[in-house]
């Protein structure tokens, strides 16, 4: 139920008790109805977008980067090769820190080099989001990590422009509302605001591995919704 307030821009018989939910506010600059109202769309997520790379422990900063240049090179080819464009694989991080170890829980000993490498992949094919991870998973073996996956729209504008029509004419009749019960006329707006947006849906996966035959991983994109939410406020008359 949308949230309102109102306030008279010239004396009115009334008190803030006979518009209930209505809050009432002698300064200028909070004259008039003001009202919040939202809009919702539900949309059908049209692209996939993949959180995933390769992590690669060793004794020595340089073997743990060329195990996991490798695994990276098989991960991305495997990627391009299942109709991912280069244009939509982007680096996310790549981090290289030492491995250290307790030894009888008095000091720490180096025992190693950890080399992660991480990339988000946009798959516009949805259908195609749980063969494409399989592929990875198969490609880079022991070092894939998958961290999860997220779908969106790849062109919202047309759902923002309808949810924010039916947020503003959620407000409007709000203050319609507002104004025929404190008997007055409801004048132009004076005040607009928007908030809210697209809330990608996320999908969290454990790491995988590579290797033996698995059954085919499902992806299910779903629905989710657009909501915009609009402040308004409403002269006086």
């Amino acid at each position: 139920m949308p949230r309102a307030s109102a306030s008279p821009s010239a004396p009115l018989e009334a008190t803030p008790q006979s518009v209930p939910n209505s809050e009432w506010n002698c300064n200028s600059q909070f004259t008039g109805i003001w009202v919040t109202g939202q809009g919702k769309v539900t949309v059908v997520p049209d692209v996939a977008i993949l959180s995933l790379g390769v992590e690669a422990q060793a004794a020595t900063v340089q073997q743990a980067m060329a195990e996991a240049a490798t695994a990276m090179d098989r991960v991305i080819a495997a990627l391009r090769a299942n109709g991912v464009a280069e244009k939509d694989i982007q680096t996310q991080w790549f981090n290289i820190y030492p491995v250290r170890r307790w030894v009888d829980d008095a000091r720490e000993v180096l025992i190693g080099y950890r080399v992660t490498n991480m990339v988000s992949a946009k798959i516009r094919d949805v259908e195609a989001t749980g063969s494409i991870i399989d592929r990875v998973a198969e490609a880079g073996g022991d070092l894939t990590r998958i961290h999860g996956v997220s779908f969106t729209v790849d062109d919202p504008s047309q759902y923002h422009n309808e949810a924010r029509e039916k947020a503003i004419a959620d407000a409007k009749a709000t203050a319609q509302h507002l104004a025929a019960l404190a008997g007055v006329d409801l004048g132009r707006p004076f005040y607009i605001s928007e908030s809210g947006g697209f809330v990608p849906i996320y999908r969290d996966y454990a790491m995988m591995e590579g290797g033996g035959i698995l059954p085919p991983t499902p992806i299910s994109p779903g629905e989710t919704e657009i909501t915009l939410t609009v402040q308004m406020a409403f002269a006086i008359e």
